[in-house]
């Protein structure tokens, strides 16, 4: 009877408020949002996560599959994780679509394309467009996962960082929603975005309390992460304690337990790192890189038939594409895992003062370019450069430079027409002349200087400002205790601030505090504005993540008193030199790997490479040479059976023109791949050292392969003259 008077009661409201707003307004509303969330998740959220989301919905509407139960609850489990709004439908259903858009389009396109060109189809293409189609739709269902994983790393690089801000803000204020809210405040995504969605959760009333919110969302990282869970139930914990000596410790307690719960995960991961980068630098490093020793004569042999244009393309797409993507997948897979302690640098890479070259044209004159137009242009020269043999062969078929050691171009008949005296130009193969191979190499050497000038000259600025940042993050633990000490006299900040500056005179550390007394002695400024003041701030000379949380903890526990700030500067002095000592034992224990993949990047792979592309460049000039003159003698003998037979055995090969494109690409490709993994593990997401690092790397590696591959393809090319004009 009470449920029947309720429900009487509600239905005479709500036509009484139908009746007098309208029809809509009794309707549930679609979906509460929160103004603040959804603006901080449009700007700083990845825009690679949008766009699937976009590509997930959209497939949803044209091919709706919704996947079984158990598959879909932890398919929404993942895209929860990182906040994709959309459905498991939406995964399986782009899966599908892009799976059979490969299958079909690839396919046609490897069947009817090369008829077009007077080639036969290429069935080995079409398989490989089957079999990608195929693998491709599971690797697009577990995309969410990898994001899922991904996004979950990335915040616990900063869990140590939130629990810092928490402890330092439960201090002074017990209150755990203003805590999260500051910790959301002032740390980087993905982590302050998991904040933030802690208190929308409350402010929509999906959970009634901060507290239930937080446990819900805790229970995200009870099996990757429970150091965290424990430290945040210990800060809940204190909420509790009634005397403040025990509430204080309590604080500190979970400090501690986040600290050596870091410092265990990142030995462990240490220790694990070993096998899989092992296996990675041998399966998809070094053995393809020995596999291209006997691939020219495994070439030559299986070539008998085909187009070495066809040959050349598959190589391409083994060396080009699945290789280097494998081995890119596989890194990075390795590389999500990495527990990191404060993260990179957040640098501006991409500010006009610092990712531009400055030309000097004369005394306090200077131009501005922006190196992408440099590296542009190297990359046309070089391209026009390296594809004159194939153009000139298109417009002159009869042009040739030939002498006895000595061959420009070389187009030579093919293996079906050997015995006649001529074939039709149209229908010769090549180029196969030593000039060729060498006009190639300089076409490689203008790709890897194009890639390694616009990563160098764009981070040549920003190299140096990290450098200085670097040393004032080595010295800022000693400073911070310092600074924690004269606030912990009774001194303003103004003027602990002088006093350390004074002390640590000749240091960065005081330039960076001697900075900031000036900004405000001189200049007038506040204690926030002189740090963070966006054109004279000190915090704009020196841009490191560690050094503006510190800073920003004291802007904000100065407002509590000197002596609050005090004490937060030294549990963030002691927190700096925890994770510095974690970093630096981490760095001992891969120091092997990490050294083993320099190696690979700076001398192993472009030496084999290039002494490979001199074997394969003596194989071709031999094989086309015997071709020439076993196909001679069995054209003018009469019982030619024999002679048939030998020239059966083997083809003309691939000419080393297209050989050397593909292997330096390959090494182009290492260089970039093991360049990002190595700076990955040695130190974490640090964009401004990857790019820096790419330079130096592509630069090297390229022109080293070149001068080896240049020199060699000479060298072999004598050698096998000699050995053709003996025989």
């Amino acid at each position: 009877m009470e449920q029947k008077g309720y429900d009487d009661l509600l239905r005479k409201y709500k036509d009484r408020v139908q009746k007098e707003f309208g029809t809509n307004s009794t309707t549930q509303p679609s979906k509460v949002s929160s103004r603040e969330y959804s603006e901080f998740k449009e700007e700083l959220y990845p825009s690679s996560y949008t766009k699937f989301e976009k590509w997930c919905n959209l497939a949803e509407k044209i091919l709706n599959i919704k996947p079984d139960q158990k598959k879909a609850e932890k398919t929404q489990k993942y895209l929860d994780t990182c906040h994709v709004t959309c459905t498991p439908a939406g995964v399986l259903s782009l899966a599908i679509l892009v799976g059979i858009l490969v299958m079909t389009v690839g396919s046609l396109l490897a069947f009817a394309f090369p008829m077009l060109l007077g080639l036969p189809p290429m069935m080995p293409l079409v398989f490989f467009c089957l079999i990608a189609g195929l693998i491709m739709i599971p690797m697009i269902q577990k995309i969410p996962e990898f994001m899922a994983n991904t996004w979950r790393m990335k915040a616990s690089n900063q869990m140590v960082q939130s629990v810092f801000y928490l402890v330092t803000y439960m201090r002074h204020t017990s209150n755990l929603e203003r805590a999260i809210e500051f910790a959301a405040d002032h740390l980087e995504p993905p982590l302050s975005l998991d904040f933030r969605k802690i208190l929308w959760d409350v402010e929509t009333q999906t959970f009634p309390t901060i507290r239930e919110s937080a446990n819900a969302y805790l229970q995200n990282w009870e099996e990757s992460n429970k150091d965290f869970v424990e430290a945040f139930h210990l800060i809940e914990s204190s909420l509790f304690e009634g005397s403040e000596d025990r509430r204080l410790q309590m604080l500190d307690k979970s400090l501690d337990v986040i600290l050596d719960g870091t410092y265990e995960n990142m030995l462990h991961y240490a220790r694990e790192l070993k096998a899989p980068m092992t296996m990675l630098n041998m399966l998809g490093i070094i053995l393809p890189i020995l596999g291209l020793v006997i691939l020219p004569l495994v070439v030559s042999f299986m070539s008998n038939g085909s187009s070495p244009l066809v040959m050349a393309i598959y190589i391409s797409l083994l060396y080009n594409i699945v290789l280097p993507a494998s081995v890119y997948y596989l890194g990075r897979t390795i590389l999500s895992k990495r527990p990191a302690g404060y993260g990179s640098q957040d640098m501006n890479l991409s500010g006009n003062d610092t990712s531009k070259v400055r030309i000097p044209l004369g005394s306090n004159i200077f131009i501005t370019v922006n190196p992408l137009y440099i590296s542009i242009g190297i990359l046309i020269t070089s391209f026009l450069i390296g594809f004159s043999p194939i153009v000139l062969h298109a417009i002159a078929p009869d042009f040739d430079i030939v002498g006895e050691k000595f061959s420009l171009l070389e187009y030579v008949c093919p293996p079906s027409s050997t015995g006649s005296d001529v074939c039709d130009m149209a229908t010769r193969i090549g180029p196969f002349g030593i000039g060729a191979g060498i006009i190639s190499v300089i076409f490689i050497a203008g790709l890897g200087l194009s890639i390694g000038l616009y990563y160098s000259l764009s981070s040549k600025n920003i190299n140096e400002i990290r450098t200085q940042t670097k040393k004032l993050e080595d010295e800022f633990a000693t400073a911070l205790f310092q600074l924690g000490n004269r606030l912990a006299d009774g001194l303003p900040a103004e003027i602990a601030f002088a006093k350390v500056a004074k002390t640590m005179q000749g240091t960065t550390s005081g330039e960076f505090f001697a900075m900031c007394e000036r900004n405000m002695t001189k200049l007038g400024l506040g204690l926030e504005e002189s740090i963070f003041d966006p054109k004279v701030g000190a915090i704009s000379s020196y841009p490191s993540s560690v050094i503006e949380s510190s800073m920003k903890v004291l802007i904000e526990s100065s407002k509590k008193g000197p002596h609050i700030a005090a004490q937060a500067l030294l549990s963030m002095s002691r927190y700096i030199k925890e994770i510095h000592r974690v970093e630096e034992r981490l760095k001992d224990l891969m120091e092997e790997v990490i050294s083993s993949m320099k190696s690979q990047v700076k001398f192993l792979t472009p030496a084999i490479a290039g002494i490979v592309i001199g074997i394969t460049s003596m194989i071709s000039l031999i094989l086309t040479r015997l071709n020439a003159q076993l196909g001679s003698l069995a054209g003018g003998a009469e019982s030619s059976g024999g002679m048939s037979g030998i020239l059966s055995i083997f083809g003309i090969g691939i000419p080393t023109y297209h050989f050397q494109i593909i292997v330096g690409i390959y090494v182009v490709q290492l260089a970039i791949i093991l360049t990002i993994l190595a700076n990955g593990i040695e130190n974490g997401p640090d964009k401004a050292g990857e790019r820096y690092a790419l330079g130096q790397n592509v630069i090297s590696g390229t022109l080293l392969y070149c001068f080896i591959a240049g020199a060699v393809i000479i060298l072999f090319n004598l050698f096998a003259s000699q050995i053709i004009t003996k025989i």
